[in-house]
């Protein structure tokens, strides 16, 4: 079935407190995407963020980032007040998210409410520790232990506590109990209002695409509670890092520095801890996009310390070993694998063997000639066509700013006036090709500038901040994507 949807992060949301959350705003654009015909939301990772503030870079997994839980709720629940809210002054500029404004109030706040919320009589708040008790017990300890220690990375812990000595393990989680039960309210709520959300949204008719990092953080629960599934050395140091390869991108390469999986030890396990990760992505999301997708063939190993990923290598990765145990134990799930990149005649045929369809990107297509495969008249049924993704610009402003050739085979690919809308020429050939999905970051409908760009690859300061206008999405802007979609056949 043809269908189309929209890229939308939660943080680009608009919101009265500084960034996008589950708040009315959010149940908006359900409304809005429903309105306009479309039938899946592609959000960015939800986990907890650290310096960077990249989605990419999570102390957890598993867990929820807290600043997108709603502060509207805990005032009607009388955890907090109004006043207690706008004195935080968590807005800059009403289009930019101010990262560090929120980081200095959200968790005071949410701290006020945990202390006032008596939380530990609560039934419900009860099932859900226990029921995800296999993540939480470690990410909230985690998280307690490194405010206690001014936010170091768990590397630097003293021995002990480094490698997980009961003794202090426990004196640790009665020292730091308050704060340990504080996170598990945080992700209580986080639980409670995006399952909320989900539900409405799928009542609606629209799927969430949600998406799986390949790679966890160094700086995470899960690296220091499970040191076996990793790379490292007894220290907790790496032994090598994740990145990807000098290319078109970055002339140094992609240096990541995610800690390695050791993929022997997860097949020796039957891949448990994949399959419980997958698993609880599916209690979020109704479909997976699978970052980084080649990883699973073959993936690139660069040298701890280095400081570029010009001096890496290519191992060996788990291939079709780990998504047939996947088949085995969830069933047949909804994925789209994102398979940008060189591609490899390995990482072609994992792709083909999985079933999966893969992603074509517009940005991509006019560099080459006719027989760039990102070229709507190379698709096959089985993909999903963007426009651009998050780490792309926006569609106008690439238009105007690629280089020669590109700017010219587009313009004469897509027919292209001078005065045109070329953002909407470009949605038009995303929609209109023979790709099963097709999924645009709303800006692209939306003909917004550079301004509008989430994120800009290997580079830091500026990324991830970018957020909705509030009253931007017109009943007009519905009405033309719905137009649109009918008239490709996707509503």
């Amino acid at each position: 079935m043809r269908k189309s949807g929209v890229l939308l992060p939660i943080s680009s949301l608009p919101s009265q407190y500084g960034i996008g959350t589950f708040s009315k705003e959010s149940y908006e654009f359900v409304d809005f995407l429903e309105k306009a015909g479309q039938k899946l939301w592609q959000i960015l990772p939800l986990g907890p963020t650290g310096y960077g503030d990249s989605p990419y870079q999570s102390f957890s997994t598993f867990a929820g980032n807290p600043y997108y839980i709603d502060l509207e709720e805990l005032i009607k629940e009388g955890l907090l007040t109004k006043k207690e809210c706008n004195d935080c002054q968590f807005v800059g500029h009403p289009e930019y998210v101010d990262y560090e404004r929120i980081y200095q109030g959200r968790f005071s706040l949410l701290k006020k409410a945990y202390e006032r919320s008596n939380i530990a009589t609560n039934l419900e708040f009860q099932r859900f520790v226990e029921e995800n008790a296999f993540w939480l017990e470690d990410y909230s300890l985690y998280m307690a232990i490194k405010d206690s220690l001014d936010g170091i990375n768990w590397i630097e812990w003293e021995e002990s506590l480094r490698l997980r000595d009961p003794e202090t393990i426990t004196e640790y989680r009665e020292k730091l109990w308050p704060e340990i039960e504080c996170y598990q309210f945080q992700q209580y709520y986080f639980a409670k209002q995006w399952k909320k959300l989900k539900a409405y949204a799928n009542e609606k008719g629209i799927e969430i695409v949600g998406d799986i990092p390949i790679y966890v953080a160094l700086d995470s629960a899960d690296a220091w509670a499970n040191p076996d599934l990793f790379q490292l050395e007894e220290t907790g140091e790496p032994k090598a890092v994740a990145g990807c390869p000098p290319d078109a991108f970055s002339a140094t390469g992609q240096l990541w520095g995610n800690p390695l999986y050791r993929w022997d030890y997860h097949k020796k396990t039957g891949y448990d801890w994949w399959m419980r990760r997958i698993g609880y992505c599916y209690q979020l999301y109704d479909v997976l996009r699978i970052d980084h997708f080649r990883g699973f063939d073959e993936y690139y190993a660069i040298p701890y310390g280095d400081k570029t990923a010009e001096h890496g290598h290519w191992e060996k990765g788990p291939g079709m070993d780990l998504f047939r145990v996947m088949k085995e134990r969830l069933g047949e799930k909804a994925v789209i694998a994102e398979d940008l990149g060189f591609l490899t005649e390995s990482v072609l045929q994992l792709v083909k063997e999985t079933g999966f369809p893969g992603m074509k990107v517009l940005q991509f297509a006019y560099d080459s000639g006719a027989g760039n495969a990102y070229l709507p008249h190379n698709y096959k049924r089985n993909c999903v066509v963007y426009t651009g993704t998050h780490d792309n610009d926006t569609m106008q402003h690439w238009y105007e700013s690629t280089n020669k050739t590109a700017h010219k085979y587009s313009k004469e690919y897509l027919a292209i006036s001078e005065d045109g809308k070329a953002y909407e020429a470009f949605a038009r050939a995303a929609l209109s090709s023979i790709a099963d999905i097709c999924i645009i970051p709303i800006q692209d409908y939306m003909g917004l500038g550079g301004e509008a760009r989430v994120n800009t690859p290997s580079t830091r300061g500026d990324n991830w901040k970018w957020r909705l206008k509030k009253g931007a999405l017109t009943g007009k802007l519905a009405n033309h994507m719905k137009e649109l979609a009918v008239q490709y056949g996707r509503a």
